[in-house]
This record gives structure tokens, sequence and C-alpha cells, in this order.
């Protein structure tokens, strides 16, 4: 399991994050819920190792293998859209093709993220998240920038596809879709 013990994280005068103790399943769908500013990102990124807490300890991730998908989408210009998939696993050129398949980007696997729209850019991201694989997928607001049909089919096809999904969205139906099994309101 996944603990946070008395967690505080600041960043100068803001604190996000403060005295927060939370346990989290080995598997499952949490949903992150609250207003911005509240802490939602600084959440998944002391989850992702990204930063440290202030105070307190996390616990439980040593040995587990995070992938995230980040509210920007942190694509390399200078690669393709398979490029920006294969990236993060060597030999994985059918599996990144299988997967921006998946995101309905098999005619783009060529183009440059300056060449996509911005929810092309999205999908790129999460099929880099995906290939990635591991132990538990952290998603930062992931579906912003898709209409409400695509929305329903990316996420029908990110579903199940790590032990524990954590998700941080405004949109609770997104967390619902994904087959939500606990929430945590910060």
């Amino acid at each position: 399991m996944i603990k946070l013990d008395n967690v505080t994280c600041s960043y100068g005068e803001k604190t996000p994050v403060k005295d927060l103790t939370l346990t989290l399943p080995d598997t499952g769908v949490v949903g992150i819920f609250g207003p911005s500013g509240r802490g939602k990102t600084t959440l998944l990124r002391l989850l992702s190792g990204r930063i440290a807490p202030t105070k307190g300890e996390v616990s439980g991730l040593a040995e587990k293998r995070v992938s995230v998908v980040f509210q920007e989408d942190r694509l390399l210009p200078w690669r393709t859209a398979l490029e920006n998939v294969v990236i993060v696993k060597d030999g994985s050129d059918a599996q990144a093709k299988a997967l921006l398949a998946d995101m309905e980007l098999a005619a783009e696997t060529d183009k440059l993220p300056r060449e996509l729209s911005g929810g092309m850019q999205r999908r790129v991201a999460l099929a880099r998240a995906l290939n990635f694989g591991g132990d538990i997928l952290l998603l930062d607001e992931p579906f912003k920038g898709l209409d409400e049909a695509l929305r329903r089919r990316i996420i029908d096809r990110v579903k199940g596809s790590f032990p524990l999904i954590l998700i941080a969205t405004h949109d609770r139906e997104e967390a619902e879709l994904l087959g939500m099994t606990d929430a945590v309101d910060l």
C-alpha cells in the first residue's frame, strides 16, 4: 500500500498540500478531486517522485513503476508522434503504433507535435504513458481538449490498463467512466 503520513508540500508562500494523511490501494481507480490550487497536481507530483514533501513521509512507492500523463503534454517538438511514444521503451515500434491506433491517431504517426491539434497531442501523451507501462498510472486532467464522444472512447481504452490509476480531474464523470473505486477530496 502507498501511504502519505502527515505530508506537507510548500512552494514559497503557497502550501497546496498540508498535513495530508492518506492510504492508497494497490489496485483500482482513485479519483482526486478539489478546486484549483487545492493540491491535486502537487499530490501527483509527490507520488511520481518529481518532488519531495516539505514535511512528512511518502512510502510504498520504492518498488513501483509509475507512468504519468501531466497537465501539459510534454511532447518533444522535434520528434514525430510515433517517436514521442517509442522514446520511453526500446524496441516498441509495433506496440507504439498499436497504441497510437487505439488513440485514433494511426494516420498521424509521422507528424510533429506542431502539426497536431491540442487533442491529438493529448492522445500522443496518453499513448506514451501507456507504452511506458508500470504499476501505477497518474493522470492529471488527461482528457482535456477531447470532444465528448472521443473522450468516452479514449477513456474506455485507458480503463484497466494499469493495476492502479489515479486521476486528478474536475470532472467526476471521467473518473467514474474509468471505473472509480475510491475518491480523495482535497
